[in-house]
């Protein structure tokens, strides 16, 4: 009698973790075949088993494991982080009101063995101003790295150091910096403690483009590149992707055009260019696309670009919006060849923008170049309210760009500066030549937007300098000795159209305040920058901890209508935990 029972309440939990979802996710079979990756992409393994009863006598199915891939060019790999032991997984089971019996339910971490790519880049180091006053830099804008790092945080994983970008970071969050008012760009500077290093300064530069109204945006000519291979098939993928382009739609008027281009193992137009007036017609148009085959990225391309070009607006914002998991099987796959075929594609004079979506197989390497190279921007969509602060309310700094090839150029003063470090960024670094060569290519800027660069400094005639050798053939001679100066910022941009760059600069002056006199703006990047450093275990973080970290960001969260702030305050609590209790 007691056997029967516990068959028969086994059998009724079972069917409710179905109707809830708790179901094996299909696996694409396209996307199961072996890689060969470039080096310096990391694999991330999870493992990602839901939670499910078999009925009595029954024999579990075999789950098919591969190792991760690895050749003579594979840099390294690494294991993601797993759930946070017994502890969380209970919590996350208690809630749910399931039985911690192990007998009638396993806990098991909530993912099955897939993968997922990252470019690792190593961390930027100090330099002695003495050796080198200059510090050049392209901005960015993209915003991907956080909203990606919040997936893994609320999925119970800390993330692999290949996904944190602190530049990424910093700039998902928005900044009250002043408006320009003559030139399209304000510059805005501070200098004040560094948080995790007592003996060192920070210095926070952030710049404002202009705002327009939305009678003075041009009119668009838009060309959706969508990834409807098998691997899109789940609900954070298509389904999601469909969403958030029918929220976009709605912002469209009479002047705009859209047109919708799909790729699978071919491509194909699915909407010719249509007026943005027709709303119901590129609604149907977005209802029917469904998922199957392998992923013909570079084929998708070609055939997006060309249908952007045929539909040029002189005068107007011609761009490419890609929403794919990244995951690209079929064609051009290497991620060297895909830098060339979109460095050759933004002569055109078409913009991208690039939309992460999925988990398990995402491969943020292959996404990440053709933002940078497309002379656009990246972001990773986690959810539909990502998608609406994403594609609606930054509609326009996400989508109308205001200026090209926008440097930044960092002068320090030798008597007050003995060495910085710039975090962030390491993709973006620039020699210092190129900052007056227009012909080198840097990123783009939205209408509206904010782009903010952190330097912890060492202060002139600390024993942490960097050591480097006395120069032989000239001496060091410092200037303007008796100026408080710590820097200038130098920020050089093309307008659009326009082939020749124009300068604007401006000096940041030295100062004594305590850390909690600083700006909010100031130190709520510090926070956000700290929290990078604590997930990248970088060697510069000292003692820097979690409590710190939670307590600077509290203090810091200012005026915050959305929310956002509240939110990753959230995350940090959560990280605490993960770290704390990671196996």
């Amino acid at each position: 009698m007691q056997t029967t029972k516990m068959i028969f309440s086994t059998s009724i939990l079972a069917s409710l973790l179905i109707a809830s979802g708790c179901t094996n996710p299909q696996m694409s079979s396209e996307k199961e075949e072996k890689r060969t990756l470039s080096d310096s992409v990391e694999i991330i393994q999870k493992s990602d088993s839901p939670l499910v009863i078999l009925p009595k006598n029954s024999t579990p199915a075999k789950i098919k494991k591969e190792s991760p891939t690895e050749t003579a060019i594979f840099g390294k790999t690494q294991l993601a982080e797993q759930p946070a032991s017994g502890y969380l997984r209970e919590s996350a089971t208690l809630k749910m009101g399931y039985s911690l019996d192990p007998k009638i339910l396993p806990l098991r971490p909530p993912y099955t063995s897939q993968q997922e790519s990252y470019n690792s880049k190593p961390e930027n180091s100090f330099i002695s101003t003495t050796n080198d006053p200059l510090s050049t830099f392209s901005i960015d804008v993209d915003t991907a790295s956080y909203s990606n790092i919040r997936r893994f945080i609320q999925n119970g994983h800390l993330p692999p150091v290949g996904a944190v970008r602190i530049e990424e970071m910093i700039n998902y969050f928005s900044y009250n910096y002043p408006e320009p008012q003559s030139e399209p760009f304000s510059i805005s500077a501070e200098i004040g403690p560094c948080p995790w290093q007592n003996e060192n300064r920070l210095v926070r530069i952030g710049i404002k483009a202009k705002d327009l109204n939305e009678s003075q945006l041009p009119p668009s000519n838009l060309v959706f590149l969508v990834d409807v291979s098998g691997s899109m098939n789940r609900e954070n993928k298509l389904p999601l992707l469909k969403k958030s382009l029918l929220m976009l739609v709605d912002k469209l008027n009479k002047k705009d055009r859209i047109a919708i281009v799909v790729y699978a193992g071919s491509d194909r137009v699915v909407l010719m260019p249509t007026s943005g007036s027709q709303k119901e017609t590129i609604r149907k148009a977005i209802h029917t696309l469904t998922s199957g085959g392998s992923t013909h990225a570079s084929s998708g391309i070609q055939t997006a670009y060309d249908l952007a070009l045929q539909s040029f607006m002189p005068g107007g914002n011609n761009r490419i919006i890609l929403a794919s998991d990244g995951d690209f099987n079929v064609g051009i796959t290497s991620r060297g060849e895909l830098e060339r075929l979109i460095t050759a594609k933004r002569e055109s004079g078409v913009y991208l923008t690039v939309l992460g979506f999925g988990m398990g197989n995402f491969h943020d390497d292959s996404m990440e170049i053709l933002a940078d190279k497309g002379n656009g921007n990246y972001a990773y969509i986690d959810s539909l309210l990502e998608a609406k602060k994403v594609l609606i309310k930054e509609r326009t700094s996400t989508l109308f760009a205001l200026a090209n090839d926008v440097k930044l150029q960092i002068e320090f003063n030798p008597a007050k500066v003995g060495g910085y470090r710039l975090l962030g960024y390491e993709n973006r670094i620039l020699a210092d030549e190129d900052f007056n060569n227009d012909k080198k290519d840097a990123g783009e800027i939205g209408v509206g937007h904010t782009v903010t660069a952190l330097y912890e400094i060492i202060p002139a005639g600390s024993d942490a300098i960097p050591a480097v050798d006395q120069l032989k053939y000239q001496d060091v001679v410092h200037t303007n000795q008796q100026s408080d100066e710590i820097l200038t910022v130098k920020l050089r941009y093309k307008p659009l159209k326009e082939k020749q760059s124009l300068l604007l600069s401006q000096s940041l002056h030295d100062n004594s305040n305590l850390l909690d006199q600083m700006s909010t703006h100031f130190r709520f990047a510090a926070a956000v920058a700290g929290y990078g450093l604590l997930l990248q275990h970088s060697e510069y973080v000292g003692k820097f901890n979690y409590p710190d970290l939670i307590k600077l960001a509290r203090s810091a969260r200012g005026q915050d209508n959305e929310g956002y702030r509240a939110e990753f305050v959230r995350l940090l609590e959560m990280s605490e935990i993960l770290n704390h209790y990671k196996t």
